[in-house]
């Protein structure tokens, strides 16, 4: 017998689509639950016969699609999770720069602390500037593993200031390097009207993207403003080399020298929707049986995905997987796949920081009691008769990304509902975060399109279930976007 709980479900990328990398490094999945169908397609003959008996089924094609359900947790960069949004997107994500060992002692990351204040690296030092902020974890040494501001870099080196490294000459396998925002030296970033402004530092040289979220202040009375109300969230809308414009401004925003402070400020990766289109092999593995059955699905496409924010439950998440061909067998395409990740699961409510609606926190009397985001790429199949001695599709076709949100909220005044009534544009984000770490989901333009108001019965609250359809935004260039801070104060 088969026992769900002995289910294992991997992972690897695809270089070309259908085509399983050779020897591949596979990621085992995180996920409540799947339902993917491999299975071939079958007709019935046609054909007469005087005994009114059937010939033989005859297979004419195969099916290969399903969805994978999970709960929220941070997508870890080229984790399963990580990489299934990224081909949902149809776009891969616009990392910060890191350097990660990833398995490989002493491969990326060569030495830390040799030469004084100094992190070496393989290549692709440059990447990271004066001012960055980078964290560094997975070192032997406890020392070696800090935040710190960058000082100077080559192509080789990254180099901060009086960090108290211990020399270490071949960083084990899970160290990592990662840019994690940027800090100004003493004085140099001020609040303005608009956002944030500098003296000598570059914020076009920082990586930063229009429609990002940052992160204000760190946790230190010094690493951030006097005012306490700047020390939150904001939108990046312009990247001047001295001014750095914010919408979504924190509630209580004033203007703020930063005397004396050497404020620090959070970002991180991101991915909006684009063009590309992006498979995987998945391996699901049933290992309780006495010789364990991998079915293996090629050539699998993220078509649709749904993002499930309700009070009081874990955020939830399902992708809708559109393949090519497949093939069962008694042989793991890897015998020791790596690890799941181990991130903490999110609620909605405790770890959701905050849902605005056209900027401004939903609140009361609104209260919002869910919200639920659904990315469709309306995925078609694509093929005819193949020579190569596989079954199944030969590629797969994209359509427009239709993105929804459904929303639900008290009805507590006619403020939303005058806004489908108006076809008023408006926009909506959602903010989960856990242990330092977190998503920022940003809708930038939406309209409603279909709401209602009820009484439903004696006894309960009339409710107003909004949905609202995404559409070009101009500043973004984007439906949705998606921001992960790997870590913030």
């Amino acid at each position: 017998m088969s026992d769900a709980n002995r289910t294992r479900l991997c992972h690897v990328r695809e270089t070309t689509l259908g085509v399983t990398p050779g020897t591949p490094r596979m990621r085992t999945a995180r996920m409540t639950g799947e339902q993917i169908r491999f299975a071939p397609t079958t007709v019935q003959s046609n054909e007469l016969r005087a005994d009114r008996m059937n010939s033989d089924p005859i297979q004419v094609d195969q099916v290969n699609q399903g969805a994978v359900n999970g709960e929220l947790s941070y997508p870890v960069d080229k984790s399963p999770f990580s990489d299934w949004l990224e081909s949902l997107f149809c776009q891969v994500w616009d990392n910060t720069p890191s350097f990660d060992n990833d398995g490989t002692a002493d491969s990326v990351i060569t030495d830390a602390g040799t030469t004084a204040d100094t992190y070496a690296v393989a290549s692709g030092g440059s990447a990271v500037v004066a001012g960055h902020l980078v964290r560094a974890t997975g070192f032997s040494n406890p020392a070696n593993n800090q935040i710190f501001r960058a000082a100077s870099s080559t192509g080789t080196t990254i180099v901060g200031s009086s960090l108290g490294l211990t020399a270490e000459t071949a960083p084990p396998a899970k160290a990592r390097l990662k840019v994690v925002g940027f800090q100004g030296a003493s004085g140099d970033i001020a609040a303005t009207a608009t956002g944030l402004s500098s003296t000598a530092l570059d914020f076009t040289a920082l990586g930063l993207k229009i429609g990002g979220w940052v992160k204000i202040g760190g946790s230190a009375a010094g690493d951030k403003f006097a005012t306490a109300a700047n020390n939150g969230w904001a939108r990046i809308t312009a990247i001047e080399a001295k001014a750095l414009s914010l919408d979504n401004l924190p509630t209580g925003w004033a203007t703020d020298a930063g005397t004396g402070k050497t404020v620090k400020v959070w970002f991180g990766d991101q991915v909006k929707n684009g063009l590309d289109t992006i498979g995987q092999t998945l391996e699901r593995g049933f290992l309780s049986q006495q010789t364990p059955t991998y079915l293996i699905s090629r050539g699998m496409v993220a078509g649709q995905g749904e993002f499930r924010f309700e009070s009081q439950q874990i955020a939830t998440w399902s992708i809708t997987f559109q393949g090519l061909t497949g093939e069962a067998t008694a042989t793991a395409l890897d015998a020791s796949p790596d690890a799941a990740t181990t991130n903490p699961i999110m609620a909605a409510a405790v770890n959701v920081g905050r849902i605005a609606e056209n900027g401004v926190a939903i609140g009361g009397p609104n209260y919002i009691r869910s919200v639920g985001l659904t990315i469709n790429n309306n995925l078609r199949n694509l093929g005819g008769i193949r020579s190569d001695g596989l079954v199944g599709p030969e590629d797969i076709g994209k359509g427009s990304v239709d993105v929804t949100v459904q929303m639900e909220t008290y009805f507590g005044s006619s403020a939303l509902l005058n806004k489908l009534f108006d076809q008023t544009p408006t926009n909506i984000n959602v903010r989960i975060a856990k242990n330092g770490q977190a998503m920022v989901w940003g809708l930038p333009r939406l309209t409603y399109t279909d709401g209602t108001a009820n009484a439903t019965g004696k006894n309960t609250d009339v409710m107003l279930p909004l949905t609202s359809m995404a559409s070009l935004d101009e500043l973004t260039n984007a439906h949705i976007l998606l921001d992960r801070l790997e870590y913030y104060e």
